[in-house]
């Protein structure tokens, strides 16, 4: 009878533990397909209509957290994105250090430093180096937030 209780109890211990691996494994694919589907987006194109786009105003629209999806930040000025109460745009996100990195409009043309963080800047998933032109369409990733560069 002694095997009969040690397989019961390795059963009952290793049930839930592959259920929890699958669920992981699916929530994991989920961010995956999301990351994905963004990232597959066409990006438009108005090369001859250079001076009419640099008048629109910029802005950056978070697409992660969901719970902030759509909403906008216009970037009218330089803006400091961070941790920090002194940033213009203040998140609580455990991977944004206190002071990450800076936006700013220069008469029309968004670009994007580091601003020597821990994680680092990404835009299009390349790491920030330096000053960024960033332009409508790109994905810009700040610590575990999304923002999309929209007008």
């Amino acid at each position: 009878m002694t095997p009969l209780v040690a397989s019961s109890n390795y059963a009952a211990v290793v049930r839930p533990l592959q259920v929890l691996v699958m669920v992981v494994a699916v929530l994991f694919f989920l961010r995956v397909l999301r990351v994905a589907s963004v990232q597959a987006r066409p990006v438009e194109e108005h090369t001859s209509e250079r001076r009419r786009r640099r008048s629109a105003a910029l802005a950056l629209e978070y697409i992660e957290p969901l719970d902030l999806a759509g909403e906008r930040i216009d970037i009218d000025r330089a803006v400091t994105i961070g941790r920090s109460s002194e940033c213009e745009v203040q998140l609580q996100d455990t991977y944004l250090s206190s002071r990450h990195a800076r936006v700013a409009n220069d008469d029309g043309e968004l670009s994007i430093e580091d601003l020597g963080s821990t994680n680092g800047t990404y835009v299009n998933e390349e790491l920030v180096k330096g000053r960024v032109l960033i332009e409508r369409g790109d994905i810009v990733q700040v610590g575990g937030v999304l923002f999309e560069v929209v007008r």
